[in-house]
């Protein structure tokens, strides 16, 4: 009976692993971006996908997401030529699907050539984005000199200690 009422005592390990995760949930999180393409009015003729580009930034893991009549038209990889041309006889990648709800990975840095075939291309149904790799984080802003920081000299133990203080205290109320 006594040792089912005897508390549990966290041990350093799980202490120090508990304080591990936490920190990481501190981690800012990086996400891709879904564009729909052609916003509301979607993937249509007689629209400029050029201006829905412009101002927006690709990058790494954003994906494109088409949604248009399936009867219709198609979604196609091109190279620069037959994008100019409206080509759509040699495509280098045939993202269409057949349920007119299609995604086109952007996982390659380079310019995707986007049109749609038989014969939409010609009403503006194509569109080119440029893919770029993720800038890097901002950098923290300077410190002022004389200003005491958490990590200025005598104060870069300060949170460890704290943390362990608090386990070790944890520990001793739970053993009595």
């Amino acid at each position: 009976m006594e040792d089912r009422m005897k508390k549990t005592v966290l041990s350093p390990p799980i202490v120090l692993l508990f304080l591990a995760f936490s920190l990481l949930l501190l981690l800012p999180e990086a996400s891709a971006t879904k564009f729909n393409v052609g916003d509301s009015k979607f993937w249509n003729p007689n629209i400029n996908y050029t201006e829905w580009a412009k101002g927006k930034h690709f990058y790494l893991g954003d994906w494109l997401y088409f949604v248009y009549d399936r009867n219709q038209a198609s979604v196609l990889e091109v190279n620069k030529t037959d994008y100019e041309t409206c080509n759509s006889d040699h495509p280098l990648t045939n993202w269409t699907r057949g349920a007119g709800r299609d995604v086109v990975p952007l996982n390659v840095t380079k310019t995707y050539y986007i049109i749609s075939g038989k014969g939409f291309c010609f009403s503006g149904m194509k569109v080119a984005v440029h893919v770029e790799k993720l800038p890097p984080p901002p950098k923290a802003a300077p410190v002022k000199s004389g200003a005491p920081t958490l990590f200025s000299t005598g104060h870069i133990l300060l949170m460890p200690v704290v943390f362990a203080v608090g386990a070790a205290w944890d520990a001793f109320i739970h053993f009595w």
